[in-house]
């Protein structure tokens, strides 16, 4: 039987890489492939909303989906879906401005989001904050101002989560922050103007993963292809997002092939890109993981 709501942050409290499905836009969302995917290989759902459109009736229909075609062979309500906000960690300012985009999200009842063009930790620490009730108080006074988020969601994501409202109101929290929340919250690496700031990016209480994006990394580096191999700069910017990640104990997402899944594996990589099932199969293979898909 499953011991959390979200199943992502299930395996990764037991140091198991997870996998995703879902790309940054074209995901389609209604009712009818929410029930289809319900049953999907992967551990987690990616919605690409920072470059696919801001569809918020499609992604309550999408996740209405989930529930009904669910459970997952793993025994959890849906699989895990994490959505990638449109607005850029630039500044606090302009997190905090379109703000707006993390409530409409949440609101859905979807298990965590992503924030990309991370370049300020102020931004960051404000993104955590818009996510989180003002009555969840760990980290509050250190590191973190009051949570943000206002009532009024939890109509329609109660129901998506099977949960009671005030359950909802404790658990939809960011996890490993509060070790019983059930929010993954995550940012991107993914410019040249974000360099200087990985260490203090990475330092903010809330974060459940990270990455450093390569694709929008080599193009503010001045790369119109990506490199490949990865030129030493861009491997010193990995080296760097990952060692941060391991010191402040968030899951490092990293792309993977099936014949490198055990290497990155070993060195550190949780949250797995690549978006094939054999390439899970044979991660998990690797790590001997018990939980059924």
């Amino acid at each position: 039987m499953p011991q959390r709501i979200n199943r992502a942050i299930e395996l990764l409290a037991q140091d198991q890489p997870i996998y995703y499905m879902g790309g940054h836009t074209g995901h389609v969302l209604t009712y009818e492939q929410g029930k289809q995917d319900a049953a999907t290989w992967a551990d987690y759902i990616n919605v690409g909303m920072e470059h696919g459109a801001f569809d918020m009736t499609g992604l309550a229909e999408y996740m209405r989906g989930l529930v009904d075609g669910g459970p997952t062979r793993s025994g959890h309500r849906t699989p895990t879906v994490i959505v990638e906000a449109p607005v850029e960690g630039i500044s606090a300012e302009i997190v905090r401005y379109n703000s707006w985009q993390f409530r409409q999200i949440l609101a859905r009842g979807v298990h965590g989001v992503l924030l990309c063009q991370a370049e300020d930790p102020e931004a960051v620490r404000a993104f955590v904050e818009a996510c989180r009730y003002p009555i969840n108080r760990i980290g509050v006074g250190e590191g973190l101002a009051e949570g943000r988020r206002g009532v009024g969601s939890e109509p329609s994501a109660t129901p998506i989560w099977g949960v009671s409202r005030d359950e909802y109101l404790r658990l939809a929290e960011p996890w490993p922050l509060n070790p019983t929340g059930e929010l993954l919250l995550g940012v991107k690496i993914e410019s040249a103007a974000a360099i200087p700031h990985i260490e203090a990016i990475l330092s903010v209480p809330g974060l459940g993963f990270a990455e450093m994006g390569p694709g929008d990394l080599s193009l503010s580096l001045g790369y119109f292809h990506l490199p490949q191999p990865m030129p030493p700069e861009m491997e010193e910017i990995r080296r760097r997002v990952r060692a941060a990640c391991l010191a402040h104990h968030i899951a490092f997402l990293e792309s993977a092939t099936p014949a490198d899944i055990a290497e990155k594996i070993d060195a550190g990589a949780r949250v797995i890109a690549g978006h094939r099932e054999d390439i899970a199969q044979i991660g998990r293979a690797h790590t001997r993981r018990t939980m059924p898909v």
